[in-house]
């Protein structure tokens, strides 16, 4: 049972920075008046937010807020239920949302989403459409049972009844029916593809065997034209060896030469120079009479006598410097010769070169044509023994397996389906309780002096039928009727959630109910109907009839606002 003890709130609506609290398991039933602004109503807001993150009425959630203050909108409630104690505080500006279980804060999640999943789901086991059939009724935008779709009828039928389990089975059962349709394609597609890939291996093998000697043949052949025109390009080198030793032996003799000539040419420098020193002394003695060092006259004998020796001399040089440019000339010519030979000495040894690495090419193809030939050899295989066919069979029967263990969890899964879907296991559920909740539902109209008979069928269709078997619809009815059997089912409902113990709860909050639709008549018999049936149930009634219904409770909150601020005055004990 959600056994509600305690609210408090501030900066809410018209509520100041002061917080208002008000013990909901203080009497039985209680009164709560005040003119219109008061606050009255604010109750109903304050619950439905810190519990839903809604306002109960048709504004937005920052409407909520106090226009005055803007800031430290704050609510909180406790309550106990399956013997834990919980405290919810939820608040504007700043945000706040905290749950706390005997004491300590329940882990937050990051999402908020998903926080209020946890409440809903694991602590109130009631949602915000649930909490506006059984614990408050209002004439604010209280949408009756009569007047929701048929879906969410059923939603607030399947939650009395507990039954949101299936309904998550099913959602949790659809991902896994689309996992496993996924999962058979794509083992199907395994199968075939692994079927196709040991077609192909059976194929190849059989060309295999067909055409490997064929194919070993001519590998043998080439290796005979590869093995010829080695031993062809060996013939070859022991020719290019032969030349290169024979240009070897006729070029031995460079080094000599160019030595030699190197030597010549050097004389030949020497010999230039000493005929341009003879050269200069003849001109010296030609141009000079006297001696420039010791300023004495040259006699022209001894002058004659120099440049005669000098002439001389410098025909000996001319001669010995023809003979050396002959010897010179000579020994160009034949190294100019022998350079020739050298060219055609390291031709030959480029194509000594390049015949080696020809043979080495020849080496490296013969040697991975024998290993192509080696490998061949190995595969030709029956499809007994072939490796490959082997693990792609292995392969095969795997896949198999697992399409079979896929097609079986899909018919048990087709069948899980069938049992949680609305015509499943929750009709067959909510076909048992559909007498139960027509008898509760007749049962408190003639409480309320309103004698029809009132059915829901398996689809939450309704018959309304008068003692005379008059058929009525919902619709038809006026609207102090309409609200007897709003109250019915509200009664129902609770009744039902009692019996289920799923959404029972100890508070029941009717808003404004009395100033609508109901008569003083309506409104006598429904107060004895809810002192009778709210034994063990703590009730607010929302109103401004005070005055006529003061005695009828057992204690009265008045709300009044002061200076634009609303306050909970006394609370009077009847």
């Amino acid at each position: 049972m959600l056994y509600f003890k305690k609210i408090r709130w501030k900066n809410l609506l018209s509520t100041g920075n002061v917080f208002t609290e008000i013990q909901l398991d203080r009497n039985k039933s209680t009164l709560i008046v005040g003119n219109n602004g008061a606050g009255k109503s604010t109750l109903v807001d304050a619950l439905s937010f810190v519990l839903f993150n809604k306002p109960f009425r048709s504004v937005t959630k920052g409407q909520l807020l106090n226009t005055i203050t803007q800031k430290g909108l704050v609510v909180e409630v406790e309550f106990s239920t399956r013997k834990s104690e919980y405290l919810v505080k939820r608040g504007i500006k700043p945000n706040v949302f905290e749950v706390y279980c005997n004491g300590n804060l329940i882990n937050q999640n990051a999402d908020v989403k998903d926080y209020q999943d946890v409440l809903e789901k694991n602590v109130l086991k009631l949602n915000h459409k649930s909490f506006n059939q059984i614990v408050v009724l209002g004439s604010a935008n209280f949408v009756p049972f009569m007047q929701l779709p048929t879906g969410n009828r059923r939603l607030i039928i399947e939650d009395l009844l507990d039954l949101q389990i299936f309904t998550t089975m099913n959602t949790i059962l659809k991902e896994k029916i689309s996992t496993n349709k996924t999962a058979i394609i794509e083992t199907n597609s395994s199968v075939q593809h692994t079927e196709d890939k040991i077609e192909m291996q059976k194929t190849h093998l059989a060309k295999l065997k067909e055409n490997n000697d064929d194919i070993i043949k001519k590998k043998n052949d080439k290796i005979a034209e590869f093995k010829k025109k080695k031993t062809e390009l060996e013939t070859d080198y022991t020719s290019l060896e032969d030349k290169r030793k024979e240009y070897s032996e006729k070029t031995k003799n460079l080094d000599s030469l160019e030595k030699k000539l190197a030597e010549f040419n050097l004389i030949s420098s020497q010999l230039s120079t000493r005929l341009k020193k003879l050269e200069k002394t003849q001109q010296f003695f030609h141009d000079n009479e006297n001696c420039p060092t010791c300023q004495q006259g040259i006699e022209e004998h001894h002058k004659h006598s120099i440049v005669e020796k000098s002439k001389q001399k410098e025909q000996e040089v001319l001669r010995g410097s023809e003979q050396l440019s002959t010897n010179i000339k000579k020994i160009q010519d034949q190294i100019t010769e022998l350079n020739k030979i050298v060219a055609l000495q390291n031709s030959v040894s480029n194509n000594i070169a390049d015949n080696i690495r020809q043979q080495k090419s020849l080496e490296q193809w013969v040697s991975s044509l024998n290993e192509e030939i080696s490998d061949l050899s190995k595969k030709v295989e029956t499809e007994d023994n072939n490796i490959d066919l082997k693990e792609l069979n292995t392969t095969l029967e795997a896949f198999k397996k697992k399409l079979k263990e896929e097609l079986e969890q899909r018919e048990i899964l087709e069948s899980a389906s069938l049992l949680l879907k609305d015509g499943g296991i929750k009709s067959k559920i909510i076909k048992q309780y559909i007498p139960i909740i027509n008898r509760l539902i007749n049962k408190y109209l003639s409480q309320m002096d309103f004698f029809v008979d009132f059915q829901l069928d398996e689809n939450f269709g309704e018959t309304i039928r008068s003692r005379f078997r008059d058929k009525f619809s919902y619709a038809s009815f006026s609207e102090g009727e309409k609200m007897r059997i709003d109250l019915a089912l509200l009664f129902t409902w609770r009744a039902v959630a009692k019996i289920r113990n799923s959404s029972t709860t100890n508070l029941l909050i009717m808003d404004e109910v009395f100033d609508s639709s109901l008569d003083l008549e309506g409104t006598d018999d429904f107060i004895k109907m809810l002192n009778d049936l709210t034994q063990d149930t703590n009730t607010f009634i929302i109103s401004h009839k005070g005055d006529a219904l003061y005695d009828k409770f057992h204690s009265v909150i008045k709300f009044e606002k002061i200076k634009n601020f609303s306050r909970m005055g006394k609370w009077y004990t009847i």
